[in-house]
């Protein structure tokens, strides 16, 4: 299996990663994580991070030369999505279209499974 087809970056979100990276000037990675909470019971959180962990799966975007991480404990709620960045009323943020996801609050932060 492709790592693409694990999990994909898609080339807005690579775009606004790249763009964010630029404007601080670093070497930063996003990166996605799963906690616990929120009114659907898992929450996503996204962090900018300059190191990899053992066990992380790194996904390129060639796009935007960006890359995005996740550890092996959030990769098992993320298999299949596509992380994008959108811009509208809800203000400009990342957003996970989860295939894995069965219950989903109204903001998208977060979800069950």
């Amino acid at each position: 299996m492709e790592v693409q087809d694990i999990i994909t970056l898609s080339d807005k979100a690579a775009k606004r990663v790249s763009n964010l990276i630029e404007a601080e000037n670093v070497k930063y990675r996003l990166r996605i994580y799963i906690t616990g909470g929120g009114c659907s019971g898992f929450t996503y959180g996204f962090t900018f991070d300059e190191k990899e962990n053992e066990g992380d799966l790194i996904v390129h975007n060639n796009t935007a030369n960006v890359d995005l991480i996740v550890d092996p404990i959030s990769l098992q709620y993320l298999i299949g999505s596509v992380i994008d960045y959108e811009e509208g009323l809800m203000g400009n943020r990342f957003v996970v279209n989860n295939p894995s996801a069965t219950n989903v609050c109204g903001c998208g932060s977060s979800f069950s499974i």
